[in-house]
């Protein structure tokens, strides 16, 4: 069944958008931000909280750029009027980081600036390989400015992640602390998934002693064992650190960690470029892929 749902997920092109749709309902809030809102909503309701994120990337146009950025303006609006308990999180190459970093930098700022007025917090999230530098350098700058409501991404399977996360303990970041998505090569990144775990685990344990908040984010049951001991070890109050997971991913597990007594947040994407998210975590995933079967053959995906 493995090999059916790799071949499958590889075979996505040829599938009709429509039954990539259906299965994308379950890990994508919908188009708008009121439909992430009300998905935002019932996860509150289950003692959840929320991350939402304006799927898309790499734009290479400045007034495009710029509509981004209106637009997280307007989500950070939508938010507060709601009521609801979510923050953002956000892709730089969204912001013009591929065009100009001055263009990037004031877009970026001026979401963080509003999101602080509104007494919000933004996640900055970390691309590939080409933008972590810069996107480290963004997140400095930042804090420079005194904007002490903004974190960033620290992917594990990155072979530098060790010494940039050192550098950043120094400033008490908030980091969000991941395995790594893209496909990089294996002299900057670590491809066994056994030495991307024990990376991902020593990451851990040096947050922790750090000092830095430290949004776990990860669906492997290994790691999640691992940090409630680190945790337990750390005696670390719950307001510490956090867990946090993919919408509509291993559901019971995240029932699981909130039964538990622990802080778990939920990434919420929403936007009209759902199909290009679906097609990539398809792939990244593809045991999910089984539910492209059942919805082709009209079959229950519960």
């Amino acid at each position: 069944m493995s090999f059916l749902n790799t071949l499958i997920a590889k075979s996505l092109p040829l599938v009709p958008k429509s039954i990539v749709g259906q299965v994308s309902k379950r890990y994508i809030a919908g188009s708008t931000v009121h439909e992430a809102v009300n998905v935002v909503r019932d996860l509150n309701a289950k003692h959840m909280l929320a991350t939402v994120d304006i799927l898309g990337e790499d734009v290479y146009s400045e007034s495009e750029a710029v509509a981004i950025k209106d637009e997280w303006l307007n989500v950070l609006s939508t938010i507060r009027e709601a009521s609801i308990d979510s923050n953002c999180s956000l892709k730089l190459s969204q912001l013009g980081l591929r065009i100009d970093s001055e263009l990037c930098y004031r877009n970026l700022e001026a979401i963080v600036s509003a999101a602080r007025k509104a007494g919000n917090f933004v996640r900055i999230d970390m691309e590939d390989s080409s933008t972590t530098s810069d996107t480290i350098a963004q997140y400095r700058r930042l804090r420079e400015a005194g904007y002490d409501n903004v974190g960033v991404v620290i992917q594990a399977y990155l072979r530098r992640s060790e010494e940039d996360i050192r550098a950043l303990a120094k400033l008490k970041a908030n980091i969000r602390l991941c395995k790594g998505i893209y496909v990089e090569p294996e002299d900057i990144a670590f491809r066994d998934r056994y030495a991307i775990r024990r990376n991902f685990v020593l990451l851990l344990r040096t947050l922790f002693e750090s000092g830095c908040y430290v949004g776990i984010a990860t669906h492997d049951d290994y790691i999640i064992e691992k940090a409630y001991e680190l945790i337990e070890r750390s005696k670390l109050a719950r307001e510490q650190y956090e867990f946090q997971m993919l919408l509509g991913v291993r559901e019971q597990l995240r029932d699981s960690i909130v039964a538990r007594g622990h802080r778990l947040r939920v990434y919420v994407p929403f936007g009209q470029a759902w199909y290009a998210y679906s097609v990539r975590r398809l792939n990244e995933n593809p045991q999910i892929a089984g539910y492209i079967v059942k919805a082709m053959f009209g079959l229950n995906n519960s």
